[in-house]
């Protein structure tokens, strides 16, 4: 078995969105009125996007994207083996996504998650995310959720030369995923 995380494309992203495990379907029709698996992955490419393949198929897609200076909201989302993908993205998480948001001046990283998703709750905490507060009727149809966030203070055992040496792989995988998507005959821009 092997995982690879590499820079989403539209593409791994709309396959991914179109074959979402129960719960992070149920947690994003709780947020959304009206989305498709194309226009999830759309607003999923802005910021930092990455995708986990497990053996050459994208099972997870995840990043995070800012939505005013300092503040940035953290996602992710995937097939029924978006598990095994699991201890890669968060190893990625820490050594490069988390380094990376905070060379772009984060201060605050938000990410909710449906109060019924243990298996979100669990991840998050163990992402060193601090749970915040319970949202309650968050949902479009009064779901609970919990917000969690990590804040500067929380991150500030990331040296400067740890984050220069990440926003070079971080360009050098964006260069490559430039190549990758359009080998696919992806939108070039």
């Amino acid at each position: 078995m092997t995982l690879r995380i590499i820079p989403a494309t539209l593409r791994d992203l709309s396959y991914i969105a179109a074959n979402l495990r129960p719960q992070d379907r149920a947690e994003i029709d709780c947020q959304l009125d009206h989305w498709s698996p194309a226009l999830l992955a759309l607003t999923a490419l802005q910021g930092f996007a990455y995708v986990a393949e497990l053996d050459g198929n994208p099972e997870a897609g995840f990043g995070a994207a800012e939505q005013r200076g300092g503040l940035w909201i953290a996602w992710s989302w995937g097939t029924r083996r978006m598990r095994r993908c699991v201890p890669g993205i968060t190893e990625f998480f820490h050594a490069v996504l988390g380094p990376q948001v905070a060379a772009r001046g984060a201060w605050r990283v938000e990410a909710r998650a449906l109060a019924a998703n243990q298996l979100a709750l669990r991840w998050l905490g163990r992402l060193g995310a601090t749970q915040r507060c319970l949202l309650p009727g968050y949902g479009k149809n009064g779901e609970d959720f919990f917000l969690y966030d990590w804040t500067r203070e929380g991150w500030n055992h990331v040296s400067v030369s740890k984050t220069t040496g990440t926003e070079a792989t971080a360009a050098d995988a964006d260069d490559q995923g430039r190549r990758r998507q359009g080998a696919r005959g992806g939108i070039a821009g």
